[in-house]
């Protein structure tokens, strides 16, 4: 999945906390808010005193914390994982580290009870059996 289709991707599902985010989607949407609060808040400190960039990075941040919170979500669940576990972030240190290690492992192949696989979601079914998520 490209940068763009990523991005695409993670707006097109604003506040979809169902089905399962592939690790390129979930990466590149935390690439992409990472430079751009980063570039927000150094504009910010070096601004002359206005609130400008203060206020663009409150609101970017504010805009991007609900797209964020749901790709993360579906991401937790393409590793078979339920999306409360993104309540870890609470434990300081322990808990970040879990959701990145678990951010950073690849998908369970085929479908699992949160969905199709996003990698192949072409998969066909055959003699009435039933993909896990219809059971």
């Amino acid at each position: 999945m490209s940068f763009t289709e990523a991005i695409k991707h993670v707006f097109n599902n604003y506040a979809n906390f169902s089905g399962r985010a592939r690790r390129s989607e979930y990466w590149w949407f935390v690439l992409l808010n990472s430079l751009v609060s980063t570039a927000l808040s150094r504009l910010a400190q070096m601004g002359d005193g206005s609130t400008l960039f203060t206020a663009l990075a409150s609101l970017w941040s504010l805009a991007l914390f609900i797209p964020g919170l749901a790709v993360t979500w579906r991401r937790l669940h393409d590793i078979g994982k339920k999306g409360t576990n993104w309540f870890w972030i609470f434990v300081p240190i322990v808990g970040w580290i879990m959701l990145i290690v678990w951010a950073a492992r690849p998908g369970q192949e085929g479908p699992n009870q949160y969905g199709p696989d996003p990698k192949n979601q072409y998969r066909s079914y055959t003699d009435g059996e039933r993909p896990p998520w219809e059971n």
